[in-house]
């Protein structure tokens, strides 16, 4: 007995120690923060009455400018040049579904949303683009979406009533962002009278350096192009002017932009 009571204390104190996994730190994860921190700009650009207002003021100047620029002697065709997403088309519904589950933008999720086809027009982009048709011009929607979403776009823009919604004129992202060899080639058979988007870099790649005074110092070095030849939208929600703050990589967003706002706040 003595024996076997020897054994089994010795069977017991060599057991495995379970180990106590800590409990996860208080508050949302990364992803769920990332998510809310962009809600209120998705909020404004889905609901409020100033976006609204800020599309129509924008396709009033962008009807002005095509005027004037028609009027250039050229013997190429005329065309317009247009992002699509947050310039003709309001994904504003993505966004708040993102905020709503507490996740961050991924591929995936943009590319269910973008298969759906389900985006609105944005305020005043129909009417302008198919006036801009009418007076003789060609539509090119120069996108960054993925080749692999094409189908759907054309098929969102055609049903919404866009002109020139078709293979020829939708030029989607083939392994490259930069924008300017599309836009080149649509120049080489045609005269661009004006070009729209949400983005600086929908106009010119040099924009994507904001390295200087966040990009200022390009608007300004530009500012008579700009002027007369590119009718910038408003996109409170993503873009270059945030990767310029808080990077690239998800996962480090949140306390780049922390640093950001210790290093600016008074």
């Amino acid at each position: 007995m003595l024996l076997m009571a020897m054994f089994v204390v010795a069977c017991r104190s060599s057991a495995p120690v379970a180990v106590v996994t800590p409990a996860p730190p208080a508050g949302p994860a990364w992803q769920e923060q990332l998510a809310q921190q962009n809600a209120d700009a998705a909020i404004y650009q889905n609901t409020s009455a100033e976006i609204h207002r800020l599309y129509e003021q924008c396709y009033e100047l962008a009807s002005i400018r095509l005027k004037e620029n028609m009027g250039v002697a050229d013997k190429r065709p005329p065309a317009v040049i247009t992002d699509i997403d947050e310039t003709v088309l309001d994904n504003s519904p993505f966004q708040i579904t993102s905020a709503a589950k507490g996740r961050p933008y991924t591929p995936d999720t943009w590319h269910e949303w973008a298969l759906m086809g389900s985006a609105k027009a944005l305020p005043g982009s129909l009417e302008f683009m198919r006036s801009a048709h009418q007076e003789g011009c060609e539509i090119f929607y120069i996108s960054n979406r993925s080749t692999s979403e094409k189908n759907a776009t054309i098929k969102n823009l055609y049903e919404l009533g866009f002109p020139n919604a078709d293979e020829a004129h939708v030029m989607c992202m083939e392994g490259t962002s930069d924008k300017t060899d599309r836009r080149g080639l649509v120049a080489k058979e045609h005269h661009v009278v004006l070009v729209l988007g949400d983005q600086l870099r929908d106009f010119d790649e040099r924009f994507k350096d904001r390295t200087t005074e966040y990009g200022r110092n390009v608007v300004l070095a530009m500012q008579d192009t700009l002027e007369r030849y590119f009718i910038m939208l408003p996109n409170p929600m993503y873009g270059t002017w945030l990767d310029a703050v808080a990077g690239k990589m998800d996962s480090l967003k949140v306390e780049k932009k922390a640093a950001f706002f210790k290093a600016n706040s008074y």
